[in-house]
């Protein structure tokens, strides 16, 4: 039976992949490509339907991307999203312009109901706006289904030739019913039965991996969080004691974290591998002396990382593959993934030095997100308290410290950040955040302790609620919660006399800090 497809062209947006992975949520599998993609290549693959993203440019710009006015005479359902909305009334002759006034964040929109698009969607819902042009007049034949009070144009549709726009995002969280609007998409204008399932995923990769490394050595990036973690486990699964995990310990990690990576990983632990633990504090410390730069420390980070493996691959002899834990968002956010603009280099993207002593990366995740890698870690037969653990990301707590790292601030960031977990996982796990750290601002501030006054550091307190940490809301803890971990703080923690709380969402934060 032939798989059906929804294809997304990517115009430099940075929720591409994002769409894909609602898609997804859809049971329809989804790729995403290039908008330069030629019209035979999408007849070829003969998709169900096309999503256009948004982009940062203006449609009526002379160097902007566009697609060839063809796609839409193939007969396929096409849904544009926010510049994909403006693109297609600026190809099928309708006005797009700047806009008199921008929106940007959550709107309320009034919609038409009526349309397949919006079945079962409230007349007047909340939907994430980013655009400083809209349309101004639809194309012929198209009815107008959406307006706000600055946005006459913000959704609007040809049922006939199922072709339809949104001026919002439906596939970030922040838009209420975005999920309700695409698989209607995909299943009242596309018609697709949502027959694909994942559960063949790790099966079909594992079985690529042996047959790609063959009787080649591999040589594992293991940070013990839960994609690297899974990761490992599937790479052992498909070749056994032809893999070394290497866990660096480069002085950014979370209080006791070495320890409790060493008696998973190690010897006596969960897996039947080969298991190194390198101890490179003062390596990593000395090159980030006097950096302060977010980019410049993510870049040392990645090189001396690389430099660590090339090491211990030549103590262990010949190494063909270095595998890693890349996974979607890490290459959307690197600016990677197809047209996007970057946004932070992650330190197993675009953090890699250009040379690397090996003949190949592995990267067995790098199609799938983060929920998606949780259920791979559970068919893998992982420890749900593995699979279920908080992201940490490469770089540690570099980019939780604002400007220079030390070894001091390092010893502040980590004491904070585990009192504040300690008091928040006294809470019921449906009431825990997805991710929650301290972080150490380089703001100094007057204080008064006792009957002295206090010249001291300020640490922010993050807590969020995402399922694809492409989008993230801030998750509102329970005020005596905040209340005693910043107690906790001030009284345990030498040199920090205020804490801050982070309120706000992704976009247009990141989730972590640098």
């Amino acid at each position: 039976m032939e798989k059906e497809m929804i294809i997304v062209l990517d115009f430099g947006g940075q929720y591409n992949q994002l769409i894909a992975r609602r898609v997804r949520e859809c049971n329809v599998y989804c790729e995403v490509h290039p908008y330069s993609m030629p019209i035979e290549k999408i007849k070829e693959m003969n998709p169900k339907g096309i999503i256009f993203t948004g982009g940062p440019n203006s449609v009526y710009g002379d160097d902007s991307p566009r697609c060839s006015k063809e796609i839409f005479e193939l007969g396929i359902p096409v849904l544009g999203i926010c510049y994909g909305a403006q693109l297609m009334a600026h190809l099928l002759d309708g006005k797009v312009a700047t806009a008199p006034v921008s929106e940007y964040g959550k709107t309320e929109v009034e919609v038409d109901t009526a349309s397949k698009l919006f079945t079962g969607v409230s007349p007047k819902t909340i939907c994430w706006m980013s655009h400083t042009d809209y349309i101004e007049k639809a194309p012929e034949g198209f009815a107008v289904t959406a307006h706000t009070p600055v946005c006459p144009v913000a959704a609007m549709e040809y049922p006939e030739k199922k072709w339809y726009s949104v001026q919002w995002h439906p596939e970030v969280m922040h838009t209420q019913e975005g999920t309700k609007m695409l698989s209607n998409f995909v299943y009242n204008v596309c018609g697709c039965a949502g027959t694909w399932k994942m559960d063949s995923f790790v099966e079909e990769t594992v079985k690529e991996l042996k047959e790609r490394i063959g009787s080649g050595k591999v040589l594992c990036a293991l940070s013990g969080g839960v994609d690297s973690s899974v990761c490992a486990a599937m790479l052992a699964k498909a070749i056994g004691k032809q893999l070394t995990c290497v866990f660096v310990d480069h002085g950014l990690l979370r209080k006791n974290e070495r320890e409790e990576v060493c008696s998973v990983f190690g010897e006596g632990g969960l897996f039947d591998i080969n298991f190194v633990c390198v101890d490179a504090r003062e390596r990593f410390y000395s090159k980030l002396s006097g950096v302060t730069a977010p980019e410049a420390k993510r870049k040392i980070i990645g090189e001396e990382f690389i430099r660590v493996f090339e090491e211990e691959a030549k103590k262990i002899g010949a190494v063909d593959y270095l595998a890693q834990g890349t996974i979607y968002p890490d290459v959307v956010e690197s600016g990677l993934g197809g047209e996007s603009a970057t946004i932070k280099s992650h330190h197993n993207v675009g953090g890699l030095p250009d040379f690397v002593d090996f003949k190949e990366i592995v990267e067995p995740l790098r199609d799938l997100f983060k929920d998606e890698v949780r259920q791979s870690g559970r068919e893998l037969g992982l420890p749900e308290y593995l699979v279920t653990r908080q992201p940490f990301p490469g770089p540690g707590l570099a980019i939780r410290i604002i400007g220079e790292v030390t070894a001091e601030k390092v010893a502040i960031v980590q004491d904070a950040d585990y009192i504040y977990r300690e008091e928040v996982d006294k809470l019921p796990l449906a009431e825990r955040p997805s991710q929650y750290f301290a972080a150490l601002t380089n703001m100094r501030s007057v204080g008064v302790m006792g009957d002295e006054r206090t010249y001291d550091y300020a640490i922010a307190l993050r807590a969020v609620t995402t399922t694809d940490f492409m989008t993230a809301e801030v998750t509102m803890l329970p005020p005596a919660t905040i209340t005693t971990a910043a107690n906790r703080i001030v009284n345990e923690v030498k040199h920090i006399n205020r804490v801050l709380f982070d309120y706000t969402t992704k976009p247009p934060a990141t989730i972590e800090f640098e």
